[in-house]
């Protein structure tokens, strides 16, 4: 009996190089430098994210993580990035997905990052971030991106700005962030959107 073997309907995430950054998908070998940057900037994260689990920084959790990521980048739903610094690229800075990824008449995902605490406020996450636009629109043919941050968010809200990203309103009680569902001011870049 033959074996068909089958190309990947899409892209998967391509590894990105910019000045100062080196972006490349999730690996399992990633898991203790991802546990300890998350664990120390946990204070720094938490007030943005979804309320985090118990086991959040356990091993287990990280492959369910990986495994989650594999399924949405072999189904074209998703593309994530982990952001290590180019200089040392042992050193994980931060993270950057494109998930929900809604293909025909859409051709739109949803932007999410987080970058740990030592890093932030240096530029590097705009770099990884104009870097993903860049791809995103002209290898994996999307339209638009869309993102969403707290309303009192305002370092996240002036990334999305610098990006080139546009805002869009607001959505009443849009996401559960630790524990609690809040307002969130809704952003968008298109695809001739420039920065």
């Amino acid at each position: 009996m033959r074996l068909l073997q089958f190309a990947s309907r899409y892209p998967e995430p391509a590894r990105l190089i910019t000045a100062r950054t080196i972006l490349q998908r999730p690996q399992a070998n990633d898991y203790q430098s991802w546990a300890d940057l998350r664990g120390e900037s946990a204070n720094f994260l938490r007030p943005f994210e979804p309320a985090w689990t118990p086991d959040e920084l356990s091993k287990s959790a990280f492959r369910a993580r990986l495994r989650r990521q594999e399924a949405d980048i072999s189904s074209g739903r998703g593309l994530p990035w982990f952001v290590f610094n180019r200089e040392n690229p042992d050193v994980l800075m931060g993270g950057l997905t494109i998930s929900n990824i809604r293909r025909g008449v859409a051709e739109t995902g949803t932007l999410g990052y987080w970058m740990g605490e030592k890093f932030a406020d240096q530029g590097y996450m705009k770099e990884a971030l104009l870097a993903v636009c860049e791809d995103v629109f002209n290898v994996h043919n999307l339209h638009r991106i869309e993102a969403a941050t707290v309303l009192e968010n305002k370092q996240s809200q002036g990334l999305l700005r610098r990006c080139g990203f546009q805002e869009e309103g607001v959505a009443r009680k849009y996401l559960r962030i630790n524990g609690e569902w809040r307002d969130h001011i809704l952003f968008a870049r298109l695809a001739e959107d420039r920065p």
